[in-house]
């Protein structure tokens, strides 16, 4: 495999009390191109920023990897280059808001939250901070939310407010300041809500307002 180099990648970086953003420079190399642990294939050539995955994915495998693929290529630059570490997935730890934050407790490192509904609607948010309990909002403006139409959709900070993520043992909220929050999940990792809002501009991330989870995993990026 050819390692390839970018150089001069423009990023956009952001302050979490909602200061102006503003632009740094910076140079990036790119890992050479790895196949994923949990695929079979031999001798297939997977693209440049192809992300490593540590455990098999429920949520991230369909379409012939295209999912964690487009992810992967908005994700920030720091993270690039790294294998994601399952944190939790209802699959292996049950339906438990509180499971997801207890197996975040010792992390330091973003997290890349993926959920699929009963209409088989995959979509989810990446954080610029694991989740945990707060009673104030916490993470950056690289924080943003994403959807599959089936085409790829990103939501990225609009600048307006800085309510990324708060977390109590009732539920998580991501994004907010309007009608509703940008995702909401409750305490069972159940129902389900996504509302336009102000933090993203997004437009609501499942096929309804008001969901019901099949699946949901957590991933991280630790660099």
């Amino acid at each position: 495999a050819m390692k390839k180099m970018q150089k001069n990648i423009r990023v956009l970086y952001f302050a979490s009390d909602c200061a102006e953003p503003y632009v740094e420079i910076i140079t990036v190399k790119d890992s050479k191109r790895r196949l994923s642990l949990c695929d079979s294939v031999e001798s297939e050539e997977v693209e440049d920023d192809f992300p490593v995955l540590s455990h098999a994915s429920q949520l991230l495998d369909d379409f012939h990897l295209q999912k964690r693929k487009q992810i992967a290529a908005n994700l920030p630059p720091r993270t690039q280059g790294y294998p994601w570490h399952l944190v939790y997935s209802t699959i292996n730890h049950g339906s438990s808001l509180k499971t997801l934050y207890r197996n975040m407790a010792d992390l330091d490192s973003p997290v890349l939250l993926v959920i699929r509904d009963m209409h088989k609607k995959v979509f989810g948010a990446f954080c610029s901070d694991p989740f945990r309990v707060s009673k104030y909002c916490y993470g950056t403006g690289e924080t943003f939310l994403f959807s599959f139409n089936p085409d790829f959709q990103q939501y990225r900070w609009s600048g307006e407010n800085s309510y990324f993520v708060s977390g109590n043992w009732e539920s998580l909220q991501i994004g907010g300041g309007g009608a509703g929050f940008a995702l909401w999940l409750d305490a069972d990792l159940y129902h389900g809500a996504s509302f336009s809002c102000p933090t993203f501009r997004n437009a609501p991330l499942s096929t309804n307002e008001d969901f019901i989870v099949q699946d949901v995993e957590v991933w991280t990026v630790q660099n």
